[in-house]
């Protein structure tokens, strides 16, 4: 279930991006219609074709927020995976250096000392 709604957001997304750039109406494009490029308009009826690209995005504006709704409910159910790791595991300390052999302590270097009187 939760596979096909990601598939289906996706291509809803897909699509609605697709919508947007067709309708793409700049300041070119009275320009273009005034030089008999006008006819273009009749393509989807005598009502133009703005009524259409406009219900057209609705409609996917409508099913791209369903499925994110939907979507975010699923994930936030008890036991619902994630990508994310629970708890990040920590990063290795550096262990305070050791060294090599152990420094002379005050007894051992007492009986040398008098050894060289």
């Amino acid at each position: 279930m939760v596979t096909f709604l990601v598939v289906l957001h996706v291509f809803v997304c897909l699509a609605l991006i697709a919508i947007v750039l067709v309708q793409g109406s700049g300041k070119g494009a009275e320009i273009g219609a005034s030089f008999g490029a006008g006819s273009s308009q009749t393509v989807f009826g005598a009502t133009g074709g703005q009524t259409f690209m406009a219900k057209l995005t609705t409609g996917a504006a409508v099913i791209f927020m369903l499925t994110s709704l939907i979507l975010a409910y699923f994930h936030g159910l008890p036991g619902a995976s994630s990508v994310m790791p629970e708890q990040v595991a920590p990063t290795a300390q550096e262990a305070p250096a050791t060294p090599a052999t152990p420094a002379p302590t005050a007894e051992k270097a007492a009986p040398a000392a008098d050894a060289k009187k």
